[in-house]
């Protein structure tokens, strides 16, 4: 360990992402192989949009200037969208059916009784960044801890452990994954030498795909306001569940999103926040300038003008991931949840002598051997709902695997 580095940091693991087809680990060409490990889109972008994204970047991108530092038209364009969401939040996934975004105003879709603007927004390279500043901005130097429940997405736990900020944790119901709240008390109230300052909670949470229970909302409802409660929406589009209405009743609450997945910009790296504007200009001043390329910003601002040729593959995602869930469900062996998510999670049922860990690699190995990629994660397994045929070729593989 070099001397100047933390000592703490030899504790810890680079982030390595999770093994796929160019590794040469499998006998299948990378484009045969099924990646349902990531919980992308199984689309890309139409080759339309493609053709006008390079347009504007060989006529109108400088690669010699520095992209917009603030964001401005692409915040714009995220509060108008973030209002929609307000109106049809609730309707279920399969009844997306949003207008065209108007560069001029939100047109003919009513506007919430509190409008967000720009100013409730802050924009991220990825939502990790925006992990990243929030607990900069809450718990670096000692001033407190994060608490998570696990199983959860790792990252917040992995940023917060790269800046020195503890973590406090509880588990999940077994059956249901709602999160432990007596535990989730008990824990909070046993580490008093560094308070939680930062609650995280994913709704709908990754790897388990269950959305937030009433019982939980009230419980983040009923956290002091020194405690910032963290909700993270990056499945929103497949919900259709979001709690983003109610932070002029919270203003210690925000909402993280991400062009990742339903928006199909995995590789341009753009999250953003939707919080109360203090808090968002907090973000403003922690986040690295020009944090955000300039054809990462013209992606997402075409994602958005374009939002309903490209959510429109929503139903049919979920129409699959039901077919998914249907087709694992008939092996005995297997048990599987429900999901609000684009992704669905299962464990094996272990018997006696058995290991169900052991079990769960052993699947997974033997689906990377025949061309897909699924994530081990959380105790269990997790697997992206991908195009119609990649989830049938999954079911045969699984089918073959199990009997």
């Amino acid at each position: 360990m070099l001397p100047f580095i933390r000592k703490d940091l030899a504790e810890l693991a680079a982030y390595t992402p999770h093994p796929g087809g160019a590794s040469g680990e499998s006998a299948h060409s990378e484009s045969a192989i099924d990646r349902l490990d990531t919980n992308e889109c199984p689309y890309d972008l139409p080759a339309e949009l493609k053709q006008k994204l390079a347009w504007t970047y060989q006529q109108l991108i400088e690669t010699n200037r520095y992209p917009d530092g603030g964001h401005a038209a692409l915040k714009e364009a995220i509060a108008q969208y973030a209002n929609e969401s307000l109106n049809t939040a609730g309707l279920g996934a399969e009844s997306i059916s949003l207008p065209p975004l108007n560069k001029g105003g939100l047109g003919a879709v009513p506007q919430p009784k509190t409008a967000l603007t720009a100013d409730n927004i802050s924009v991220g390279n990825g939502s990790d960044e925006l992990i990243r500043s929030l607990l900069i901005a809450t718990c670096l130097g000692g001033a407190g801890s994060i608490f998570v429940a696990n199983p959860t997405f790792s990252m917040y736990g992995i940023i917060a452990q790269t800046l020195g900020i503890p973590v406090v944790s509880a588990g999940r119901n077994a059956e249901t994954f709602e999160i432990d709240i007596e535990a989730a008390k008990r824990a909070m109230g046993q580490n008093q030498n560094s308070p939680v300052r930062v609650v995280f909670a994913v709704h709908p949470n990754s790897p388990t795909a269950n959305a937030l229970t009433a019982d939980e909302i009230e419980w983040l409802s009923s956290l002091p306001p020194q405690i910032l409660v963290v909700i993270d929406e990056a499945y929103f589009e497949f919900s259709q569940n979001t709690l983003a209405d109610r932070l002029k009743q919270h203003p210690n609450w925000i909402i993280l999103r991400t062009f990742s997945k339903a928006f199909r910009l995995a590789s341009m790296r753009v999250g953003y926040a939707i919080a109360n504007p203090e808090l968002a200009a907090a973000l403003e001043k922690i986040r690295l300038p020009y944090n955000l390329p300039a054809f990462s910003q013209t992606a997402a601002e075409f994602a958005l003008a374009q939002r309903q040729l490209l959510l429109a593959v929503i139903p049919e995602i979920i129409a699959e991931r039901a077919k998914l869930i249907a087709a694992l469900t008939q092996h005995q062996k297997l048990q599987v949840w429900p999901s609000a998510a684009n992704f669905v999670y299962l464990r094996v049922k272990a018997g006696e002598g058995e290991s169900a860990e052991r079990e769960h690699k052993q699947i997974m190995q033997q689906l990377k051997e025949r061309g897909t990629l699924i994530r081990h994660t959380g105790g269990g397994l997790r697997i992206t709902v991908g195009s119609p045929e990649e989830n049938q070729r999954t079911c045969d593989r699984i089918s073959g695997i199990l009997t």
